[in-house]
């Protein structure tokens, strides 16, 4: 038996162990009507039925914020002076910078164009899709004058348009080039048919690849896979097979996926590591990066959504995302976030990592893909948790700054957060488009009980627990 001293600091240590875990929270649950109900604590988010209008205005103080950040002017920048005659380039001539660096061609505003499509779909509000129209109305009017001042002058990557007229990378062309798909379909904006050309070509034959196929990279090591690239790449693969109908463009986005899950998800874990490379051991430590794995259900996310369901990869990627989501969802915490390192619980809160895999719950609920009885309480939580970033000008704090692929904890624990990365806002405008979606869902009740939530199929003639109190305490 331990001396009494001992005895006495593992009691207090105990206590304080038990206090913390006791500590209020700002938050009561508004839907536990009785004040003097002790059974229920507070929270440390709003755990609550969500409010279609609260998520609304939300994401409408985010699109407010985007637009009012994202000029659509060229200027000299020596001089700041504006250039409006577009007949004569001018060495100088660039895109105005945006408030907060949010470049407008940068691959993080392809995610902010798709989620506000999505939200002016759920909203049946054309308002969000305003500054997609602006910024591709812009591109539209100006890619004459740049492609001139490129032939004239050679500036290479200090063309405001490189990123089309040279594009070197899946971060120059994948993610926009899907976005500018998606507002082809949706007929917003003008015809950007040259500009899709240019990623589309880049994406499907110049990337640099694996010999089986697989979207790779040459840094940081000179053959290296991150599971970044699976949405750099597979949503732009995808939104080409639809946009065609041909089915190559189907066939490698799905290869994609399988490939990129066979190198670097953990079945064991049900996450995928942050990347891989050719000079790895076998027995090598993984880092499972939170917003890897974002992109990785993002990705699976966006290809099932246009690929034919009688394409023969159709059940290997739903079969893949399933198991992703369930690796993913149990690593929640008590916030309703995820953790920067998912299955590293002191590495903080990070906020965009926890907006994809919202979207990517509650998507793969309003698609018939998992069960709401599983996972609808999940993806409440979550929204509640990110709800709680978003502040009242608009701007989303906590989200992880731009990251390497790296092979050691210390660097992913201390990337900064920013409220000028870019990263979290399309994931966060997608997830609120879908709270929306599932809460108007048809085939599911959203139902309290017991001091907590249930989503259920409708017509499963679930038990109403609060008719047995003393079975359900």
């Amino acid at each position: 038996m331990k001396p009494f001293p001992q005895l006495l600091a593992g009691l207090a240590a105990a206590s304080l162990l038990l206090g913390a875990a006791q500590a209020e929270g700002p938050y009561r649950n508004p839907d536990n009507k009785n004040p003097k109900d002790v059974s229920e604590g507070t929270y440390p988010i709003p755990y609550k039925m969500p409010v279609a209008a609260e998520i609304t205005d939300a994401l409408h103080r985010i699109r407010a914020h985007m637009d009012a950040a994202t000029p659509t002017r060229v200027i000299n920048k020596k001089t700041g002076a504006p250039i409006t005659d577009f007949g004569k380039p001018v060495a100088d001539a660039v895109f105005e910078p945006s408030a907060g660096d949010y470049g407008i061609m940068v691959y993080e505003m392809g995610l902010v164009s798709s989620g506000l499509m999505q939200v002016a779909a759920a909203t049946g509000d054309k308002s969000f899709t305003a500054m997609t129209e602006r910024h591709y109305k812009f591109f539209g009017e100006t890619l004459p004058y740049f492609r001139a001042q490129e032939k004239q002058f050679k500036l290479e990557r200090n063309n405001s348009f490189a990123r089309f007229l040279d594009p070197r990378s899946l971060d120059d062309a994948g993610s926009m080039c899907a976005a500018l798909m998606r507002a082809r379909h949706n007929k917003i904006g003008p015809d950007l048919s040259a500009m899709i050309a240019s990623c589309g070509d880049w994406v499907a034959n110049k990337q640099f690849r694996l010999t089986d196929g697989t979207l790779a990279r040459k840094r940081p090591q000179a053959v290296s896979l991150w599971a970044d690239d699976m949405y750099m790449g597979i949503p732009a693969l995808a939104e080409m097979g639809r946009m065609t109908g041909e089915r190559k463009y189907f066939d490698d986005a799905v290869n994609n996926v399988l490939n990129m899950s066979r190198y670097m998800f953990d079945a064991k874990e049900g996450i995928y590591t942050h990347g891989w490379h050719e000079n790895l051991q076998d027995d090598a430590p993984k880092f499972y990066w939170a917003r890897a794995n974002g992109w990785a259900v993002l990705a699976m996310s966006d290809l099932l959504d246009v690929l034919p369901k009688d394409h023969p990869g159709y059940p290997k990627v739903l079969a893949q995302l399933r198991a992703t989501l369930k690796g993913v969802a149990q690593r929640q915490s008590g916030a309703g976030l995820w953790h920067q390192m998912i299955d590293r619980n002191d590495s903080y809160l990070e906020t965009s990592a926890s907006a994809m895999f919202v979207y990517g719950i509650a998507h793969a609920i309003n698609q018939g893909w998992i069960s709401p009885t599983t996972y609808g309480s999940i993806a409440q939580a979550g929204w509640a948790g990110l709800s709680t970033k978003i502040t009242a000008k608009g701007e989303i704090e906590g989200i992880c700054v731009g990251t390497t692929l790296a092979g050691d904890q210390t660097y992913y624990y201390n990337r900064p957060t920013s409220v000028h990365a870019l990263h979290g806002y399309g994931p966060t405008l997608m997830a609120g488009a879908e709270m929306l979606k599932l809460l108007k869902n048809p085939n599911v009740n959203i139902e309290y009980k017991v001091r907590t939530y249930h989503y259920q199929p409708k017509g499963s003639g679930a038990t109403d627990y609060r008719e047995h109190p003393k079975d359900h305490p």
